[in-house]
């Protein structure tokens, strides 16, 4: 049903695409040409690319001068450039690609409307999908942000929006509550498993409220296990939380961090009567292929623990069409950079820095996953996570009343000029709790961007 839903909008999309006079007569004037059009070598594709390159450039210095909002209607004949765009490049007619993505160059800003921004960066891997990795252009395109420039443009989005913050209180809250419920034989000892440490920003916030609840003779121990992409992360995640948890005397810490997929899960330290907390929170899409996913929450049941936090993205990236899921990522990523509006200036650095370093990777990323699939997260909806996650013996947990409440009180502090809004209501960022109260998304207005949910093994 969720598929044809799609495949339904997308037609509506393409029908309202081919209603648009000024395509309709281009499309008419080369219909017999594209027919025919020669699949062209390396060489004259890049040729023909160059000039696109140079409009690509005038673009990125005028940006400063053409920032603002798009005219009325401005909008939508990007969203109909991008569409067709990318119906010519996945159907490798190349000067037809090369003709629509010219006059996106013309009309996108970096520094504009969300739409604007967001069609940048769209058209951007457009045209490395257009080159090889051997080229020159495509590494220009596809440069990788600095570790600097990456870990900014997280902390950054950190700060100002709710979607990781979300994430990480909605988690932290299920975890705290699975202590809570096994006190009387935990020894009040918490032991956390993350499949994906990255920089450790969610552990703060736990550490804080189990302070709250500990005392300076009934101390509470915290220890955290955490997989990372580089001993350098690690370590630098590990004197982050150690020199943080300094602050609380009633709370005993420690961290362990392991290297992932070079550490055998055997090396975990697992101490008797300790409460375990498995988070897999935005790490299962990170996993390159379903077997590894597998492999993964195998491992998980056979930890045994008394929780398993998942939280993920909101998007669909199954193999079908390319241009489905161009629709599908589009729909997604749109909402992404229509959020930021509510939580930064149009003119803020801060923003663009987000956009370009974080989202704008991904988006570019995504575009090319053929090309470096090492590095395209595989997002899914909450329905298939369900269903991966009950085939390997886990059970979905209702999540609390208080879980709802501190996620509304997180977005009424962040949300900036749009009213937070509930279930079934017009507005900028909402709560739902969707399937029996087991799993609780972030959404912005009618679009879901993530969901947390809780499992135990059955």
């Amino acid at each position: 049903m969720e598929e044809t839903d799609e495949q339904e909008e997308f037609l509506t999309l393409t029908l309202a695409i081919v209603a648009d006079s000024r395509f309709d007569k281009k499309r008419k004037r080369r219909k017999r040409e594209e027919s025919i059009e020669p699949v062209s070598s390396n060489e004259d594709c890049e040729g023909r690319i160059f000039s696109l390159l140079q409009l690509r450039e005038q673009m990125l210095k005028l940006d400063r001068k053409r920032k603002g909002v798009a005219e009325d209607g401005k909008g939508l004949h990007l969203i109909h450039l991008l569409l067709i765009s990318a119906t010519f490049v996945d159907e490798n007619k190349l000067d037809s690609s090369v003709e629509s993505l010219s006059e996106l160059f013309q009309n996108v800003c970096l520094t504009g409307d969300s739409v604007q921004r967001v069609a940048a960066y769209f058209a951007d891997g457009l045209v490395a999908r257009l080159l090889t990795r051997k080229s020159p252009f495509y590494n220009m395109i596809m440069k990788e942000p600095s570790a600097e420039e990456e870990f900014l443009a997280f902390t950054e989005l950190y700060k100002v929006s709710p979607y990781y913050q979300f994430a990480h209180f909605t988690a932290n809250q299920a975890i705290i509550e699975a202590f809570e419920k096994e006190e009387d034989s935990n020894n009040r000892a918490l032991h956390v498993i993350d499949f994906d440490v990255s920089y450790g920003f969610q552990w703060p916030s736990l550490i804080q409220s189990l302070s709250d609840k500990a005392t300076s003779s009934s101390r509470i121990s915290l220890r955290i296990t955490g997989c990372g992409r580089s001993l350098e992360e690690l370590q630098e995640t590990e004197t982050r939380l150690v020199c943080f948890a300094k602050g609380f005397r009633n709370i005993t810490f420690e961290f362990q961090g392991l290297l992932r997929g070079s550490s055998d899960f055997a090396d975990i330290k697992r101490r008797n009567n300790e409460t375990v907390a498995v988070n897999l929170v935005f790490h299962l899409n990170t996993l390159t292929n379903f077997s590894k996913i597998s492999d993964t929450l195998k491992t998980v049941h056979f930890l045994n623990p008394a929780i398993v936090i998942l939280v993920e993205q909101e998007a669909s990236r199954n193999p079908r069409s390319f241009l489905a899921q161009f629709m599908e990522s589009l729909h997604y990523f749109a909402a992404m950079f229509d959020s930021l509006d509510d939580c930064l200036p149009l003119d803020s650095d801060g923003r663009l820095g987000i956009e370009k370093n974080h989202l704008g990777r991904e988006i570019k990323s995504f575009m090319n996953y053929e090309k470096d699939s090492s590095n395209c997260n595989k997002y899914e909806r909450m329905k298939t996570w369900k269903e991966r996650m009950e085939g390997h013996g886990f059970r979905g947990l209702k999540l609390s009343s208080k879980s709802v409440m501190q996620a509304k009180l997180l977005l009424k502090m962040r949300s900036q000029y749009c009213p937070v809004q509930c279930d079934g209501e017009n507005g900028g960022f909402r709560v739902f709790e969707r399937d029996e109260s087991t799993a609780l998304s972030l959404g912005w207005q009618d679009r879901f961007l993530l969901t947390a949910s809780a499992w135990h093994c059955v």
